[in-house]
């Protein structure tokens, strides 16, 4: 029997497989990769240098075209769509290409899958054109029950449509601290980067005001006085996978300054390294605005047995147990809750390592690609089951 022939249409922002890709293209190389079994995928991507107009990911056919401009770029995938006759076409993290898609193939199934607000916020999108959006799609994923809550609000006509199919983590690449392999490359790593005998806070992410890096600096001089071995180290940058800087990069730089010895800045790494720093590291801090649909980071450092420090904000209180895996902290009280909490964990060896053990198993019962694959593929056969259903009746 054929596989369905499934189309994933990513953004065009990043070409894929890529080490400095944004979270999208990280969610369709680990995902697709693991329903080809089962279907019968081709992936549509931004071209690069090193990568050819056609190439194959674990199984996976994919198809790359030049994205400076986004209008052709679509017009190319739309044409390569014509080939290809997807059974289903999937559209990553773009309401608006829903409607150019729909208009090429007005009869073909289509889902949206929204990896966050960003491109359904107002000044993006008119409330307009979103509820078409929606309209177009047969079906909404997102990536968190948070997300879910806020796209039906937006487009309460269309909420019967939104499903939820969480993101996950390679739990073998990125290793627990509490097993041989992981205790012996941790010391390693400590030992390399100088960490030995200091309590390193890790931070991973992008330098944005809305991810709350310049909380961490301002809790810091206090912390420094009540736990004098504690090392702040701040991985990345403003932008994926360039050193470009900003404003704001800037003054998180000229506050680092004040505390030299306590506060570490690592530009933008590629994400085969990631796994690494969190490995080396005691807590991972995740201080974001209340506009995180779901953070990677978050499982990432569970999977490396950390416990998380992270506000109560979007998708993140679905994701880390406050109190069992980690602490969840009020948003709007960020440095006094989040320093308390911090201190708590570094002082106790005990309660971080009894975390670090929990995040490790919410992680492997929850949060692996293998989790978010099994709940794609039920989604699919759910809505296979129910066009025979509208063909019976």
């Amino acid at each position: 029997m054929a596989r369905p022939r499934i189309a994933f249409v990513t953004p065009g922002t990043f070409p894929l497989p890529s080490q400095n890709s944004s979270s999208v293209e990280r969610v369709v190389e680990k995902l697709v990769p693991l329903l080809v079994p089962r279907i019968e995928p081709c992936i549509y991507g931004r071209s690069s240098r090193a990568l050819g107009s056609k190439g194959k990911l674990s199984g996976s056919a994919v198809e790359r075209f030049p994205a400076a401009n986004k209008g052709l770029y679509l017009k190319r995938v739309g044409r390569a769509l014509q080939r290809f006759q997807p059974e289903l076409t999937q559209v990553e993290n773009r309401p608006r290409y829903v409607l150019r898609l729909r208009r090429l193939a007005p009869t073909g199934k289509i889902w949206l899958n929204l990896h966050s607000s960003t491109f359904i916020r107002k000044g993006v999108i008119s409330g307009a054109e979103l509820e078409r959006s929606f309209r177009a799609a047969d079906r909404v994923i997102v990536n968190s029950e948070y997300l879910r809550e806020d796209a039906a609000a937006r487009v309460p006509a269309c909420a019967h449509k939104i499903r939820v199919v969480y993101p996950g983590v390679d739990t073998e690449r990125f290793l627990s601290q509490y097993t041989l392999d992981g205790a012996r490359r941790r010391m390693q790593l400590r030992s390399e980067r100088g960490w030995a005998g200091r309590s390193v806070v890790l931070f991973m992410g992008r330098l944005l005001s809305i991810k709350g890096v310049h909380h961490l600096l301002q809790l810091m001089p206090r912390l420094i006085e009540e736990h004098p071995s504690v090392l702040l180290v701040i991985v990345g940058g403003a932008f994926y996978g360039s050193r470009r800087t900003t404003a704001y990069v800037s003054e998180l730089h000229r506050l680092g300054r004040k505390m030299k010895g306590y506060v570490q800045f690592v530009p933008y790494v590629p994400y085969g390294e990631v796994p690494g720093w969190f490995l080396g590291a005691d807590v991972a801090v995740v201080p974001s605005g209340k506009r995180e649909a779901f953070g990677l980071v978050n499982v990432e450092a569970m999977a490396c047995g950390l416990p998380v420090v992270a506000t109560r904000a979007g998708g993140m209180k679905e994701i880390i147990e406050d109190g069992v895996t980690g602490y969840l902290v009020d948003p709007d009280h960020v440095v006094p809750e989040m320093r308390a909490r911090l201190l708590e964990l570094l002082r106790d060896d005990r309660l971080r390592h009894e975390m670090g053990l929990r995040s490790r198993e919410r992680v492997e019962q929850h949060f692996t690609w293998q989790h978010s694959a099994a709940r794609w593929l039920e989604l699919f056969d759910e809505a296979q089951l129910e066009a025979g259903m509208r063909d019976k009746y």
